[in-house]
C-alpha cells in the first residue's frame, strides 16, 4: 500500500463494509461508506470530460436513459455506461463508449483510462485495477439518432 507523508499507514485503508455494494474507508477517527454507485459516476463524469468522448452506453441504456431525462426534465445519469466492482481496496471499471468520427480511438481510451483512474483514485482513495472500454458506436457528423453532447453531465 502506498503511505501518504503526514497519513498514518491505515488512514486510506479501504474495507468491504456490512452494506453489499459499497466500500469503507476506516481511520482511527471514524469510517467512510462509499457506494459503488458514486464510484460509478465519478467514473462517468470523468469518461465524459474527454474530448471525442460523445456519450456513454450502449443500444438499450442509451434510449431508456433519453425517455427517462423527457419524463423528468434532468439531464442525462452520470453513471449510465458505466458498471463498477469494488473490492475491499481495490477497483475495477467497464465503461460503454460511443466516439466521435475521427479520433484516435486508442488515444481515446489511453487518456479517459488516464482521468478515470485520476478522479477515482483522488476521490475515493481505491486502487482502479483496470478501466475496461468497450466502443459501442461511432458518431457521424449529422447523425442524431445517438444521445446529444447537451446530455452530458458537466
Amino acid at each position: 500500500m502506498n503511505e501518504t507523508p503526514g497519513r498514518s499507514p491505515d488512514a486510506g485503508a479501504v474495507h468491504t463494509g456490512p452494506q453489499r455494494g459499497s466500500a469503507e474507508l476506516d481511520s482511527e477517527r471514524g469510517r467512510t461508506t462509499i457506494a459503488d454507485a458514486v464510484v460509478a459516476k465519478i467514473a462517468g463524469m470523468a469518461a465524459r470530460e474527454i474530448s471525442g468522448v460523445y456519450a456513454l452506453g450502449a443500444g438499450m441504456s442509451r434510449a431508456l436513459g433519453a425517455v427517462r431525462e423527457r419524463l423528468t426534465g434532468g439531464t442525462g445519469g452520470a453513471s449510465q455506461g458505466v458498471s463498477v466492482e469494488v473490492g475491499e481496496r481495490q477497483t475495477a471499471i467497464d465503461l460503454d463508449v460511443i466516439v466521435e468520427y475521427g479520433v484516435s480511438i486508442p488515444d481515446l481510451a489511453a487518456g479517459v483510462r488516464r482521468n478515470v483512474i485520476d478522479a477515482v483514485e483522488g476521490m475515493c482513495g481505491l486502487e482502479v485495477t483496470e478501466v475496461n472500454i468497450h466502443v459501442d458506436d461511432l458518431h457521424l457528423p449529422g447523425d442524431e439518432a445517438a444521445e446529444p453532447q447537451e446530455a452530458r453531465v458537466r
